[in-house]
């Protein structure tokens, strides 16, 4: 039942209370395939928040305009049981990172604003009324917590920039002097650093927590508000490694520092159990200078230090978001097993593992309702988009239904999984779209659609891609090839320091796989990818010739080149070594470009112009191979983006290009 401010919400006048955020529609409606223009309708939830009383949940809802090309977020708030949703902001800046305070009174969030010159903190009255700016921060706000009796906010700030003085708009030139020197999104990166402060509310006085050249961020009020944790890394050049332990002070300025984990690899996410005595967080398997070829194991340490107990260990699965119950006896994480996230716990004495919530669907986010002893979390499935539901009791129960007008007029292909077995006899894991309207003797023509990372996989969640390219007549299959996680370590270290080619002989083999089968025709057969997908399609189009088509997007070859140039300057040098030293294994893993002559598959390559993470040159590198060779190629560079695109009219235009290149030499 609602609480009287609550009820005071619901009169308020200048709040809205409505339905779902898009129209319904009609119920008989012709049903026709999804298309790229649907980009635009499609909606994406995040950032969800639960209520002291657990009866209200706030969430972001990002919504598309196409008349301005630019997506908007706005915060809403939906009863638990799904009946009551409220927006609560409505701006053209758009806002992020709902936080209710204790004691349930206010809801803040991050907002520019206006006058703003830097992204602050306001406070929405739940009673009425507009969001006041609670915060004057000068430099970048990165995220921030209520302490626990609601007095105070814990801030995470960027040292304020003062490289640009002048009043004249050429910038001053960047002065750089670090190892790592450039970051995608964030361009060329100085000596600012990150740091935490504590900022008072009823006074709007801000007190310095942390100092110095190290960064610190994702910090956690213990129970009792008494102390901090947070994560650094504080090795002599931070930027050499990824490593990061977990450290404890006390919340008041000058307090000294305790580090609770010495792992030469990644500690990361500590969540303070509800007594305050110990603290859950994420420990890396690796603990190499660079740590992305593994997982994270579920660790729990004491709070004064200690050996950490990694409960997860035995499972060999990555894990993530861990959530004390709250009698503190069990440890709630997101699971990733083969193609699926599911919800699974831990006992915390026992190490005793338990899988609460199984199935095809991936789950995204996961947060404790503590007053129904429920669980808060953000799912899709293969035919429905992300939405919020409830874990009651094992029950699963769909709070939000967001999604319901968008798939209304919408028929979606059909979604399976399949395994395929490699040359080398190693099985793989792999899911199907078929186009709806297909006969099932029916020989499609094939798109191999390859995930990036590589680590990472593909699942059975919504795949709007993939959608979008079966519903042009494809059969798409997305292949979880070595080096995806979800199926242990091994699996996972499986192409270190080895590129191109474990994961074209799993991509080989699936496709052997579906023309077995009768699925599809092997002589109308194409591959795409972007970022390490990108990567892993200019390895298969250099090692296998049946393919007729592809897109390779923001991949590379000639990795020799990327050395000092893209963001991965600490992957390099702990997988491959230094090229000048290790120039054997820079050749080996620049194959696609060094026997570029044995491509024969006409090939649109894209890119993004401001990408750091995979720098378009990569693209620009094959494209111009492929021209002196006289292969079928284009190139297309999208403006002002980085490595993810994020201007919905390129999102479009990206996908009709795939559509127009697959069509034009796999429809003939």
């Amino acid at each position: 039942m609602c609480r009287p401010f609550f009820l005071s919400l619901l009169l308020c006048a200048c709040l809205s209370l409505l339905p779902a955020p898009v129209a319904a529609q009609p119920s008989a409606i012709t049903k026709r395939p999804i298309a790229p223009g649907d980009v635009y309708r499609l909606q994406s939830i995040g950032g969800i928040q639960v209520s002291p009383d657990g009866e209200w949940i706030a969430y972001v809802l990002t919504t598309t305009d196409s008349t301005k090309d630019k997506k908007n977020s706005d915060i809403w708030m939906i009863s638990r049981d799904g009946k009551q949703n409220v927006q609560l902001t409505n701006s053209p800046e758009g806002e992020s990172q709902p936080r209710f305070s204790p004691d349930g009174r206010y809801i803040s969030f991050v907002a520019k604003r206006g006058e703003d010159k830097a992204s602050q903190v306001y406070l929405l009255d739940r009673r009425g009324g507009d969001a006041i700016r609670a915060t004057d921060i000068k430099g970048g706000l990165g995220d921030y917590r209520w302490s626990p009796d609601g007095k105070k906010l814990l801030l995470v700030v960027k040292d304020q920039d003062f490289s640009d003085t002048a009043k004249t708009k050429t910038r001053t030139p960047y002065v750089i002097d670090r190892f790592h020197f450039k970051q995608d999104m964030e361009g060329y990166l100085d000596r600012r650093a990150t740091h935490l402060y504590l900022f008072t509310l009823a006074d709007k006085k801000i007190d310095t927590l942390t100092t110095g050249k190290y960064d610190e961020g994702q910090p956690a009020f213990s129970p009792d508000g008494s102390q901090i944790a947070f994560v650094s890394n504080r090795t002599e050049d931070p930027d050499k490694n990824d490593n990061t332990d977990i450290f404890v002070m006390d919340a008041r300025p000058g307090a000294p520092m305790q580090k609770l984990t010495d792992w030469p690899g990644d500690d990361t996410s500590p969540v303070w159990s509800p007594d305050g005595q110990r603290i859950a967080y994420l420990q890396s398997s690796s603990n190499e200078n660079f740590t992305m070829y593994g997982e994270n194991y579920l660790a729990v340490i004491p709070k004064n230090g200690g050996t950490p107990s990694l409960l997860s260990k035995p499972v060999d699965r990555p894990v993530n978001n861990p959530r004390w119950s709250a009698d503190g006896k069990t440890i709630h994480v997101i699971e990733k097993d083969d193609r699926q996230s599911l919800v699974a716990s831990f006992d915390v004495a026992t190490g005793r593992f338990t899988r609460i919530l199984d199935g095809e669907r991936s789950v995204s986010s996961l947060e404790y309702d503590e007053p129904y002893n429920s669980w808060l979390l953000l799912a899709s499935s293969p035919t429905h988009p992300t939405e919020i539901f409830m874990l009651e009791h094992d029950s699963l129960r769909a709070v939000t239904k967001i999604h319901d007008a968008f798939l209304a007029p919408l028929q979606l292909a059909t979604v399976e999984g399949f395994r395929s077995k490699s040359k080398d006899g190693t099985s793989i894991s792999n899911i199907l779209l078929r186009p709806a309207s297909a006969r099932i003797d029916q020989k499609l023509p094939l798109i191999l659609h390859i995930h990036g990372g590589p680590v990472g996989q593909d699942e059975f969640g919504f795949d709007l891609m993939g959608q979008i390219l079966a519903s042009a007549g494809y059969a798409v299959a997305s292949v979880n090839y070595r080096g995806s996680s979800g199926r242990g370590i091994e699996f996972t270290r499986a192409i270190y320091a080895d590129w191109g080619n474990k994961e074209v002989i799993d991509i080989v083999g699936a496709a052997d796989q579906l023309i077995h089968q009768g699925i599809v025709d092997e002589k109308r057969m194409g591959i795409g990818g972007w970022s390490y997908g990108g990567i892993s399609t200019n390895f298969t189009i250099a090692t296998d010739q049946r393919f007729k088509a592809a897109v390779s997007g923001a991949g590379s070859a000639l990795q020799f080149t990327m050395y000092g140039v893209d963001q991965y300057v600490t992957q390099y040098e702990t997988e491959l070594g230094t090229p000048w030293k290790q120039p054997e294994k820079w050749m080996k893993v620049s194959y696609p470009f060094f026997h570029v002559d044995r491509i024969k598959t006409p090939t649109l390559f894209m890119g993004s112009q401001n990408d750091f993470n995979v720098p378009v040159a990569g693209a620009e590198q094959m494209y111009q191979a492929l021209q002196s060779l006289g292969i079928p190629t284009e190139l297309v560079i999208y403006p002002n983006q980085n490595h993810g695109l994020s201007t919905p009219s390129y999102v479009k235009d990206r996908l009709e290009r795939y559509i127009g290149w697959f069509d034009k030499y796999l429809k003939k």
